[in-house]
C-alpha cells in the first residue's frame, strides 16, 4: 500500500473512530486516541524503506521534537478558546509555526531531546487552563453531517500538508509531520458544538497521548540504524502501547469516562 492509499483510508477511518469515541467517552478520549502515531509511524516506515535507516532516524528525531510544537499549539488554543474557534485555531497554528521555526536549527541526541520533550509536555499539562476557568456551552446535538464533514476536512488537509512537506528534507519534514491536524479538527468541531471547555478537553487528551508519541520516535531514532527495521518498529510499538495505557489510566483518574 502506497502513502496516498494510506492517507485516503487511514485518515477518515481514524477521524470517524475518534469522533465516535468522543461521543461515547468524552472529548478527552478522542484527543488521547489521536495521540497515537497512526500516520507518522507508517510515514516513518516508508521513509526507512525508500531512503534507508539513517534518513528515517533523522526524521524520527525531528518528529519527536515536533511534539513540543504540538504542546505549544494546545496551550495557545486553550488560552484563546473563549475568543471563538477561528481566532483560537489561527493563533494556535501561528504558535505551532513559530515553535517549528525555532526548533528547525536545533539538533540534539535523541535521549536529551526526549527529556526536553517530556519536560515541555508536563509544563503544557500544568499550563492548560482548568475547565472551571473556561466558558461552558450547553451541549448541542451533532447534526447528521458532523462526522462525514470531519472525515472530509481531515483527509483534505492531510493530503495538502504532506504534499507540501515532501521536499523539505528529513529534519524539517519531521518537525512538520506532527502538526496536530486530527486533534485540531476534533477540537474545532467540539468547540463549535459544545464550547471552549470541550475543545480544551480534546487537546488535554492529546497532550497525554503525546508522551507515547515521543516514546515511539525516541525508540525509532535510537534503534533504526543499530538494530534494524523490524526490531526498531516492534520495540517502538511496544513502548507506545505501554505508555498509552498509563496515559489512559491517568485520564480516567482526572475526569470521568462514561
Amino acid at each position: 500500500m502506497d502513502t496516498l492509499a494510506l492517507k485516503l483510508i487511514l485518515t477518515p477511518t481514524l477521524i470517524g473512530a475518534a469522533s465516535l469515541a468522543g461521543r461515547r467517552w468524552g472529548p478527552a478520549v478522542s484527543g488521547w486516541l489521536v495521540g497515537f502515531p497512526f500516520t507518522s509511524a507508517p510515514i516513518a516506515l516508508f521513509l526507512a524503506l525508500a531512503h534507508g535507516p539513517a534518513f528515517a532516524a533523522s526524521a524520527a528525531a525531528g518528529t519527536m521534537a515536533g511534539a513540543i510544537s504540538q504542546a505549544v499549539f494546545c496551550v495557545t488554543y486553550g488560552y484563546t478558546a473563549r475568543r471563538g474557534w477561528p481566532i483560537a485555531l489561527g493563533l494556535a497554528c501561528l504558535a505551532f509555526a513559530a515553535s517549528t521555526a525555532a526548533l528547525e536549527p536545533v539538533a540534539l541526541h535523541p535521549i536529551p531531546l526526549f527529556a526536553v520533550v517530556i519536560a515541555a509536555l508536563l509544563c503544557a499539562l500544568r499550563t492548560m487552563p482548568a475547565p472551571s476557568a473556561m466558558e461552558r456551552a450547553p451541549g448541542t446535538e451533532a447534526p447528521p453531517w458532523d462526522i462525514p464533514a470531519r472525515m472530509v476536512v481531515a483527509t483534505a488537509f492531510v493530503l495538502l500538508l504532506t504534499g507540501v512537506a515532501s521536499g523539505l528534507g528529513p529534519h524539517l519534514t519531521g518537525l512538520l509531520a506532527p502538526f496536530p491536524l486530527y486533534a485540531a479538527v476534533l477540537a474545532v468541531f467540539a468547540h463549535h458544538l459544545h464550547g471552549a471547555t470541550a475543545a480544551a478537553a480534546v487537546l488535554r487528551g492529546l497532550l497525554l497521548g503525546l508522551f507515547a508519541f515521543a516514546g515511539f520516535f525516541l525508540v525509532l531514532a535510537s534503534l533504526l540504524e543499530r538494530a534494524g527495521l523490524g526490531v526498531a518498529f516492534a520495540a517502538a510499538i511496544a513502548v507506545t502501547a505501554a505508555i498509552q495505557s498509563l496515559a489512559l489510566l491517568t485520564l480516567r483518574r482526572t475526569q470521568p469516562i462514561g
